[in-house]
Order: C-alpha cells, then sequence, then structure tokens
C-alpha cells in the first residue's frame, strides 16, 4: 500500500544500494579484525603460530575471535543497510517493516561473505604459491612442507655424499610420516625402509637412525593428530560464526530500521554528534 491508501508499486523490495553498502561495510570491518587476528594468531588462516602450536587452547581462543569478528562485522554492516534503507509505505505494518530491515541486513550479510570468501581465497592461493616457489619439485607431496622440521632432523648430518640429492628422498620419507600419522600407524616395512634412508644419506649407524626415526614418527603423528582435531574445532566455529552473523545482521538491520523511523532512541554517539553540531 502507498502512503494514501493505494497499491504500492514494487518494482524491487529489495533496495540494492542499503545492501552493498551494508555488504562493504561489513566486509572491511571483517577485513580489518581477520588482519589482526592474524597478526596475533587468532584466526583460521593464521600463519602464526605453526601448525605444531595447534593445541585445544588455541582453536577455542580461535573460535572465539571468530564468532567475535562475525557479531561486530555483520552487526554493523546489518545496521548500516536497515538504516539507510528507504520507508516507502508509511502505514505499513510493524511486521512488514521489520521483515524488510531484516531481509536487507541478511541480504547484506551473504554478499559479504561472498566477497570475503573470495578475497581470503585468492589471498591464500596467492601466498601458497609465493611460498612453494618457481623451484618448486614436481615430485614433492603435501607431506614435505608439514613434516619440513622433521625431515630436517632426519636427514640432519655433517657432511652429505658429495653431489648428493635429497630432494626425492625426503618427499618419500614426507609421504612414509603422513600414512604413518594414520589409524593403521606405520608398518615394520616402512619403519625398516625410512631406517636404510637415514643410514645411506646420513652415514650414522643403525642404531641412531632408528632413534632418529622413532623420535620423528612420534612427533609427527602427534601434531597431525593435534592439527587434525584443531581443524575440526575451527570449522563448526566458523560455521557457527557465520551462522551468528546471519542472525546478527538481520537484528542489526531491524534496529537501524527503527532508529531511521525514530521508534527507538538513536546510538549514543549520534546523539552527541548531534548536540555538538546543532543537527
Amino acid at each position: 500500500m502507498t502512503a494514501d491508501g493505494g497499491i504500492e508499486t514494487a518494482t524491487s523490495y529489495v533496495q540494492w544500494g542499503a545492501v552493498i553498502a551494508g555488504a562493504l561495510v561489513a566486509a572491511a570491518v571483517s577485513l580489518i579484525l581477520i588482519t589482526f587476528g592474524v597478526s596475533i594468531g587468532l584466526s583460521v588462516f593464521s600463519s602464526t603460530p605453526t601448525w605444531r602450536d595447534s593445541s585445544a587452547t588455541l582453536a577455542v581462543a580461535s573460535g572465539i575471535y571468530l564468532l567475535l569478528t562475525a557479531l561486530v562485522s555483520f552487526g554493523v554492516g546489518g545496521y548500516v543497510a536497515g538504516r539507510l534503507r528507504e520507508r516507502w509505505n508509511p502505514s505499513a505494518s510493524n511486521e512488514v517493516i521489520e521483515f524488510r530491515d531484516g531481509t536487507h541486513g541478511v541480504v547484506a550479510w551473504a554478499i559479504a561473505v561472498v566477497f570475503t570468501g573470495l578475497v581470503l581465497a585468492v589471498t591464500a592461493a596467492s601466498l601458497a604459491s609465493k611460498a612453494a616457489g618457481p623451484t618448486a619439485s614436481p615430485s614433492a607431496t603435501s607431506g614435505e612442507p608439514i613434516f619440513a622440521y622433521d625431515l630436517d632432523r632426519l636427514f640432519r648430518a655433517d657432511r652429505h655424499p658429495a653431489n648428493a640429492d635429497l630432494t626425492y628422498t625426503r618427499a618419500e620419507a614426507g609421504r612414509i610420516l603422513l600414512a604413518a600419522s594414520g589409524r593403521q600407524g606405520i608398518s615394520s616395512e616402512d619403519r625398516a625402509y625410512l631406517v636404510r634412508l637415514v643410514e645411506a644419506n646420513t652415514g650414522v649407524a643403525a642404531p641412531e637412525a632408528e632413534r632418529r626415526v622413532d623420535s620423528v614418527i612420534t612427533a609427527a603423528t602427534d601434531a597431525v593428530h593435534k592439527a587434525r582435531r584443531s581443524a575440526v574445532v575451527l570449522g563448526f566455529s566458523t560455521a557457527a560464526a557465520l551462522l551468528l552473523g546471519a542472525a546478527a545482521a538481520w537484528y542489526a538491520a531491524c534496529v537501524g530500521g527503527r532508529h531511521r523511523d525514530h521508534v527507538a532512541p538513536p546510538l549514543t554517539w549520534w546523539r552527541w554528534s548531534h548536540a555538538g553540531f546543532g543537527g
């Protein structure tokens, strides 16, 4: 219905200007908070601490930070979307007004999630390609970069044989360590083969090679299990944060709509600014 009692012409109930403005604000705040989280190690995408520090405490702290990030960023974006949306029909019921305001907040949330996800995916892919470097060996596997330090310990020697190329050997050892982290553990054949690799490439005696292999297998297996548990916790935290962000965007958009219509008092800082500058 229009203001004069006629039927409201609904070419589009979604005001894309308000939605996009809210989405951009939400994405900007989210990226700022995620960047801050990366810098202090409280982020899913954090490069510090490393995978070796993937403790349950760190996973829980990162999950809580994700929830706070979602509340703040999507709440601010939803409020902007609801506050900027124009009312077409002043006589519309409160339920209709609240639904349209909330819908604008949720649509802004959806656009912000997609946009932020694309930015993070592109950034992660760029960092991964730079980390791999142009000289990455095609024989390398995912296990080698994960166990890089353990492989260094495994093949550490005062003097390697002349013209020795450990690229394939390290990759093969990384695959064995990755397989050892599974439920079946490492087979006796793989352990014996790994011991022979260490002997042949470092020149250490058999007892020392066995000690190195056992130590590295234990450390790598424990670290991978911790990383897997942390990944599960962070995965659930991310999903919960996104759902909480949708609810926050809906609620904040409704609050913004009430402030727009002067149904509820505006924010404190808004009152102060009007009082200080004469409206």
